[in-house]
């Protein structure tokens, strides 16, 4: 029986294609890649829940990058993959080992409080990196009962300030962990941006150095949804497929997340995609610095730009391009690029700003 012929839809565009901002790299659509591995992976049926040739595929694919032993369990979305790989490397009365602007701590709605059970000790940084040293301020007391007993230290590579940690960074907080008996989570929403940034596989700063467990982004690099738990070190983890399912984290048709981190980790779309908006933060940079009574406030190492400036312009500007306040108390504010962002819309934004600069 031939299927039937596709419906007619009465979808229509409700936006401008050509209209992009600097608020967010999630605000980008598709790479058109994806889309056509998504095509791709469509008709006939395939087993739900995992069992499908693409998520197997996708196996060969992630050990190519982090090693024989590495195992990916594709989730929906960044929060799904840090609490369930954040619950599988603790005990009930563990606590998580954090700098004070990771997103599991400032952007995840106490879900891993909330959903995951977890505690949370944060340290203050100056640049979003922890250090051993800083670690040192929270890594104690594993005796002690009345207080949550330190297991896990999480980092986020590229950091929630756009600085970049290098491996050695990685390799040295590692065995630090390690010597005290804890376990190393990457959450690597934009793994991919660092490793461009460094110029180096993104193995170089995994596995090799040392870490367990690494929730591997790739909506904010071009796919369409889906990131996924990847287990560098099995013997970190147990029951991880029992704690995705228990995380709401199961997807049915799990081949539609599979094939898209196929697209992009199969050969080098991933690597293309983070370049592009790694030069074009540059690009924003290189135009902010000449524009007087801007600071930008952090090396710019990856996609993401943070400057300072007053309120009024920031608000002016925003009624032409969408971007956030970071602290908005003391004019921070943030600028990511994507992988759509072109030049022109680099410069068009540093001639706005400059624009509004001078009507100040």
């Amino acid at each position: 029986m031939n299927p039937p012929n596709p419906p007619k839809t009465d979808a229509r565009r409700h936006h401008d294609p050509e209209v992009r901002g600097f608020a967010s790299d999630n605000y980008a659509g598709a790479h058109p890649e994806i889309l056509a591995a998504l095509a791709l992976a469509n008709g006939g049926h395939q087993i739900a829940y995992g069992e499908d040739d693409y998520t197997a595929h996708l196996q060969q694919v992630i050990r190519g990058h982090f090693g024989a032993s590495a195992e990916a369990f594709p989730v929906f979305n960044g929060t799904g993959a840090n609490v369930t790989a954040l619950q599988a490397l603790t005990d009930r009365w563990g606590a998580v080992i954090c700098a004070d602007t990771a997103h599991i701590h400032v952007d995840e709605c106490g879900a891993p409080e909330r959903v995951g059970g977890l505690k949370l000790l944060t340290v203050p940084t100056p640049d979003g990196k922890l250090t051993p040293e800083l670690i040192d301020r929270e890594a104690y007391g594993w005796d002690d009962e009345h207080r949550a007993m330190p297991q896990v230290v999480s980092i986020t590579q590229n950091t929630e300030l756009g600085t970049v940690y290098t491996p050695e960074e990685v390799r040295a907080i590692c065995e630090h962990a390690h010597a005290h008996g804890m376990k190393v989570h990457l959450d690597g929403s934009r793994i991919a941006n660092a490793a461009a940034s460094l110029d180096v596989p993104m193995r170089t700063f995994t596995n090799r150095a040392g870490v367990d467990v690494l929730s591997l982004g790739g909506t904010k690099n071009g796919a369409l949804f889906g990131e996924a738990v990847v287990v560098l070190n099995p013997d970190a983890v147990s029951h991880m497929k029992h704690l995705r399912k228990l995380s709401m984290q199961l997807a049915s048709k799990m081949r539609f997340v599979s094939v898209q981190l196929e697209a992009l980790l199969a050969k080098d779309l991933w690597l293309r995609n983070a370049r592009h908006a790694n030069e074009m933060a540059q690009r924003l940079a290189e135009g902010v610095r000449a524009v007087d009574g801007v600071e930008i406030l952090h090396p710019v190492q990856a996609n993401a730009v943070f400057a300072r400036l007053p309120n009024a312009v920031s608000e002016r500007l925003q009624q032409r391009y969408r971007f956030y306040f970071w602290d908005e108390a003391a004019g921070d504010v943030r600028w990511m690029c994507s992988f759509d962002t072109t030049a022109d819309d680099v410069d068009s934004f540093v001639a706005a700003l400059k624009e509004e600069m001078a009507a100040r």
